[in-house]
C-alpha cells in the first residue's frame, strides 16, 4: 500500500573543517499523494540525494520535519525503500541471497523468505539470475538485483537515487518502463533522483525543480501524459513543452545562483 509523504521547511546543513558550515537545503516544503511518482531534478550539489537520506530517515535535518502518511520520521523504517546509483550487492553472495538479505536480517522464516524473494525476482525480469553472483551480471541486471532488494521489504515510498545513470541509454529505458509497471501494479508512492529531463517527464507525474545551493524548490510542474505510458509517448507535444519549461526553470536557478 502506497503512503503519503509530507516535507515541511526541511534544512540540513554540513560542517566543515573549522568554522565552515555548508547549508544544502534550505525550506523544502513539499508533499507528495499516495501512489504519486515525482521526480527531483536540479543541478549538481542542489541537496537532492540530501533530501532523500532525510525522508528515509537515515539523515535528521537542522530544521522542520517530514511525515510518511502522518507519522514523523524519526529514523529508518520499513515503509521506506532506498535504491541507490550503485546496487551495492554483496559479492559473495547469490542473487537470491542478496535480494533476500533485509528479509533474513528482519527474522523472515526461510520458506516466506524464498516465496518472496522468487516474487521480486519475477517482477524485476531475474527468474533465471537466482544463483549467479553479482560478478557474473550485467550492470542491468544488478540494478534490477538492487531494486527487488528493495521491493522485497514492500515498502509504501519508494526513494531511487539515480539508479540507471550508469547504464546505457536501451537498458535504461527499457528499466523505465518496467519501474512505471512495477509503480502501477504495486501501487507505491515513488521519488526519484533524475538529471535527465526526459527521463524525469516520462516517469513523473509531477517534476519538482531544485535551485543550486542551498537546494530550495523553484518549480513544481505537473506532467499531463496519460498513463499507461510507451517511449513512444516522448515524441509528444506535451513533452517538449515540459521540457522547455523545466529547462527554464533550471536555467533560471543556476543563473541566480551565479
Amino acid at each position: 500500500m502506497s503512503a503519503g509523504i509530507e516535507i515541511r521547511d526541511v534544512a540540513v546543513t554540513f560542517v566543515g573543517a573549522g568554522p565552515q558550515r555548508l547549508l544544502a537545503l534550505d525550506g523544502i516544503d513539499l508533499a507528495i499523494q499516495p501512489g504519486q511518482v515525482v521526480a527531483l531534478i536540479g543541478p549538481n550539489g542542489s541537496g537532492k540525494s540530501t533530501l532523500l537520506r532525510v525522508i528515509a530517515g537515515l539523515l535528521a535535518p537542522d530544521r522542520g520535519s517530514v511525515a510518511i502518511d502522518g507519522e514523523a520520521v524519526a529514523g529508518p523504517g520499513p515503509r521506506v525503500g532506498l535504491v541507490f546509483q550503485e546496487p551495492r550487492l554483496l559479492p559473495w553472495r547469490t542473487t537470491a541471497e542478496n535480494i533476500g538479505y533485509p528479509l533474513e536480517l528482519s527474522g523472515m522464516p526461510r520458506p516466506e523468505r524464498e516465496e518472496r524473494v522468487a516474487r521480486v525476482s519475477q517482477m524485476v525480469g531475474l527468474e533465471g539470475a537466482a544463483t549467479l553472483i553479482p560478478s557474473r551480471l550485467s550492470g542491468g541486471m544488478r540494478q534490477r538485483a538492487a531494486l527487488a532488494r528493495t521491493l522485497a521489504t514492500e515498502p509504501a515510498v519508494l526513494l531511487l537515487d539515480e539508479p540507471f545513470s550508469a547504464l546505457d541509454e536501451l537498458t535504461r529505458e527499457r528499466l523505465n518502463m518496467e519501474l512505471l509497471e512495477i509503480a502501477a501494479r504495486e501501487g507505491v508512492t515513488v521519488l526519484i533522483v533524475t538529471h535527465s529531463v526526459q527521463e524525469a517527464i516520462f516517469l513523473a507525474d509531477r517534476v519538482v525543480v531544485l535551485s543550486d545551493r542551498p537546494g530550495r524548490i523553484v518549480a513544481d510542474l505537473g506532467i499531463e501524459l496519460p498513463r499507461p505510458r510507451s517511449l513512444g509517448d516522448l515524441d509528444a507535444a506535451i513533452v517538449t513543452s515540459a521540457a522547455q519549461s523545466i529547462r527554464a526553470h533550471l536555467g533560471e536557478a543556476a543563473g541566480a545562483a551565479a
